[in-house]
Order: structure tokens, then C-alpha cells, then sequence
């Protein structure tokens, strides 16, 4: 007989983000969120990639990659403090919209010389990653919803 195994994360809980929400209140905040802590670290490496770029883009490309980064996690906590599924998607649709943004704001500055197509791949790895989690949250929201995800 066969037992299927699931992958304990970080903070103890079993299985993917989104089922561990739906099956447990164990989630006390957004802070607990896998897909939130992944954000932030592509919102750090963000930052760290247009200290590089050239002085005249500080209020240009640099901004406005930023911004897109930043507005990621923060959809995400903003959504899941909202306490209706119905919000809490709406937040994380945004969230998706945003990591888009990020990647064609990055695609731009490959084009532009700012950045090399090794830094290029390395965060649009952790886009896709990112962007894997959104939709596996998403998708796990709209199978179980509920007024307190």
C-alpha cells in the first residue's frame, strides 16, 4: 500500500499554501503566506537589480519596475485581511496584474542594456514561481470559498 507524501513547509503546515488556507485557520496573517514571503524576496531583489541602472532612470523605468514589485506583496496582505473570498481573489488578481508589469518593466530593461540576460532569467525564474503560487492560490480560493479565508 501506497502513502502519498506531502512536502512540510517552513512554517510546519502540509501540502501547497492554498489547500493548507482552506483546511486550516492555521494562517494567522499574510506574513504566514509562502506566496507573500516569495514576493518579498522578489521585491528585494527588485531593488537590488535598479541600483544598477543609470542615475536619469531613478524617476523612469527604476520607479516604475519597483512600484510593480512592491504592489505584488501588498495586494496579497491586503487581500487576505480583507476576510471575504471574494475580496481576497479580486487582491490577488491585481497581485498577478502586477507581477506582468514587473516582468515586461524587466523585459524593458534587458532591451535598454541595464541588465543582463543572466539577472533577466534569474528574476523572471522567480516571476514564474511567484506567478505559479498566485494561481495555485486563486485556484484553490474559487473551489472552497468561504467569508474568512
Amino acid at each position: 500500500m501506497h502513502r502519498k507524501v506531502r512536502k512540510v513547509s517552513k512554517n510546519g503546515s502540509r501540502g501547497s499554501n492554498a489547500r493548507s488556507l482552506q483546511r486550516t485557520m492555521s494562517f494567522k496573517s499574510y506574513r504566514d503566506l509562502e506566496v507573500w514571503q516569495k514576493a518579498m524576496d522578489l521585491v528585494v531583489l527588485c531593488y537590488q537589480i535598479t541600483q544598477r541602472f543609470p542615475k536619469s532612470e531613478i524617476y523612469g523605468l527604476a520607479s516604475q519596475l519597483q512600484r510593480s514589485a512592491v504592489s505584488i506583496p501588498a495586494n496579497i496582505a491586503e487581500g487576505r485581511e480583507r476576510r471575504h473570498s471574494k475580496e481576497f481573489l479580486q487582491h490577488l488578481s491585481i497581485a498577478y496584474s502586477s507581477l506582468a508589469e514587473l516582468e515586461t518593466h524587466l523585459q524593458i530593461a534587458e532591451r535598454l542594456k541595464y541588465i543582463d540576460m543572466s539577472h533577466l532569467k534569474e528574476v523572471l525564474d522567480k516571476t514564474g514561481e511567484v506567478g505559479r503560487m498566485l494561481n495555485g492560490l486563486r485556484r484553490s480560493i474559487k473551489k472552497n470559498p468561504t467569508t474568512d479565508p
